[in-house]
């Protein structure tokens, strides 16, 4: 059982710890935006939907041993002072050990550097290192004292995809009529890997009879950020100026608004095209070697597609951890084992072109034991998957 403990209620419901006060006449849905970044804590969620026994618990109340303190982080940031924000009493029951603070962040940012500044903190006001628990989207938070690893997007598509939309869209399913297209390859954000790997597909021609789609939604993204050696192409920088300039790219009748809602799919994409490209969110997880898997991923895995992943190193393998399969039989999956950035955007064209080569129509066939076990594995409950987050953080 998880023990939440949480300072107030609002509504009926736990008000986010650490939240602003101020912010309860805009309701639930609105977290994350502003200072100090606080969201409510997606485990609640979970645990709600996939009945996982917890309880939720008030500061005023009798404290059970084994609690926590959530703290829902939409963003990391390394200028907060966490502690600061939590009250006397709070921190005394940090300080004799009555109770741990449990940071959950669904984001894949490297987990060494989050605990760096969280022990200084703890240093700074007198709270035993291990005063706190973290829960990282990155999957080397698991070798991070303290730290465990949680999949938390596949829980938070399900809650979208399954729990919630199913109705309106049930999802694609596995099915042996001829596609019309190749490729699936969307992306919505504009980054400059990003924007490397779909200009390549584009060169190649890999695109002319696919869904594809480069937006221009803009977080800021450096030419200097870009993880592949693009130097290292003849013509390629060109080509990306060239193609980016040229943006946006749309492939179907959604706005901005909904391409960014997870619950939002356009079902040709899945069922009239037979290989997924995902760009994930992250190409290399500020270089600490963890994977970090989204909702990108996912999608196909719900609706019935093999995928190619333009991600970090391990991603597959840490799907396989998960129980999913990879379609190793049908795909030239040495990519994911390639650590070095451009070698691996190399090799993931490399696998893209044999796919390519074949006569796709028996391929996606070939791949159709992967394809249902993947998606029965998926709309299943994960009840398993929060008593293994639960164990993980007891022994960590």
């Amino acid at each position: 059982m998880f023990k939440f403990v949480y300072d107030r209620k609002y509504l009926g419901r736990p008000w986010p710890n650490l939240a602003p006060e101020q912010e309860t006449n805009q309701g639930y849905y609105h977290f994350g935006n502003s200072y100090p970044w606080i969201v409510p804590i997606r485990l609640l969620y979970h645990c709600q939907e996939h009945e996982y026994a917890h309880q939720i618990i008030y500061v005023g109340d009798h404290i059970p041993a084994g609690s926590y303190y959530p703290v829902g982080l939409g963003w990391f940031s390394f200028d907060l002072d966490y502690f600061a924000l939590m009250s006397d009493r709070i921190q005394d029951l940090l300080r004799n050990r009555i109770m741990q603070v449990l940071f959950y962040y669904h984001e894949g940012d490297s987990p060494f550097r989050e605990k760096t500044r969280l022990d200084q903190l703890c240093k700074q006001h007198g709270l035993p290192a291990d005063c706190y628990r973290f829960i990282s989207g990155n999957s080397e938070a698991d070798n991070v004292p303290g730290f465990a690893y949680f999949a938390d997007h596949e829980l938070w598509y399900w809650r979208n995809s399954v729990r919630w939309n199913s109705q309106d869209q049930p999802g694609c399913v596995y099915h042996e009529r001829p596609r019309t297209r190749q490729l699936t390859s969307l992306s919505r954000v504009h980054k400059w890997w990003r924007a490397t790997i779909q200009s390549e597909l584009h060169r190649r021609g890999w695109l002319s009879r696919s869904y594809w789609s480069y937006n221009t939604v803009d977080i800021g993204d450096q030419r200097c950020d870009n993880p592949i050696e693009i130097f290292k192409f003849d013509g390629l920088e060109s080509y990306i100026n060239q193609f980016v300039a040229g943006a946006p790219y749309t492939c179907d009748q959604l706005s901005q608004q909904q391409h960014n809602s997870h619950w939002q799919y356009v079902a040709e994409h899945f069922e009239n095209s037979y290989c997924n490209i995902v760009m994930e969110t992250l190409y290399d997880a500020e270089q600490s070697g963890g994977t970090f898997i989204t909702e990108k991923t996912f999608k196909p895995i719900r609706h019935a597609q093999p995928f190619v992943i333009f991600g970090t190193a391990g991603s597959l393998s840490t799907l396989r951890d998960l129980g999913y399969r990879t379609f190793d039989h049908a795909i030239d999956n040495s990519y994911d084992l390639e650590t070095d950035n451009t070698q691996r955007f190399i090799k993931t064209l490399q696998a893209i072109e044999q796919i390519l080569s074949q006569d796709l129509h028996a391929w996606y066939i070939k791949c159709r034991a992967d394809i249902e076990h993947n998606q029965a594995l998926f709309v299943a409950h994960k009840h398993n998957r929060l008593l293994a987050l639960q164990q993980k953080l007891e022994s960590t």
